[in-house]
């Protein structure tokens, strides 16, 4: 069974942080990684949305954002309108790409959020039933779900070094394994 690592924690604890650093460090390391990052968009200091990005081409979207801020359409979820045509412009498309050609698959958020695309729904299942290598952030109301089907890896501000290392020692191991 290909890898599958999993990593949640409550917002702030450096979840993204963690998965580019290990995307960067893999990359040095001469392996391809794709897939999709996502960021708070912050202004004057409050939360006012989300982008999302592809890792391979940087190309950027708006996951979502507060009601009344974007012209983009979307559905409604708390507060935010998520932008479901630019999670599958920018998400969907870079995880197909990273189904296609990469060493490595990063998906940075799966989450009540980009679970309004169907097509994100559809391309998350299909990396699941790949060979290929996952390293994926899973909101933490939705890690029970992911928790049997790989490692799952819970994030403080004090483990979140130690953490950074196990995880990038876990997926060195098998991208060597794989290249014999």
């Amino acid at each position: 069974m290909a890898l599958r690592i999993f990593v949640t924690g409550q917002a702030g604890v450096g979840k993204t942080t963690l998965v580019e650093r290990v995307a960067r460090e893999v990359d040095r390391w001469g392996y391809i990684v794709g897939g999709m990052i996502t960021k708070e968009v912050r202004r004057n200091g409050k939360r006012v949305g989300f982008r999302i990005m592809a890792l391979d081409t940087g190309e950027e979207g708006i996951l979502a954002s507060i009601r009344g801020t974007s012209h983009l359409p979307g559905v409604p979820f708390g507060k935010y309108i998520v932008h479901v045509d630019e999670i599958e412009r920018v998400g969907v498309s870079a995880i197909r790409r990273a189904l296609e050609e990469t060493d490595l698959i990063v998906i940075d958020e799966i989450g009540p959020m980009e679970y309004k695309s169907d097509e994100f729904i559809r391309v998350v299942g299909e990396v699941l039933k790949s060979e290929k290598p996952l390293l994926a952030v899973v909101h933490r109301k939705m890690a029970d779900k992911f928790r049997p089907l790989g490692k799952l890896h819970t994030l403080s501000i004090e483990n979140r070094n130690a953490e950074f290392g196990v995880i990038l020692d876990e997926i060195m191991k098998e991208l060597k394994g794989l290249r014999g």
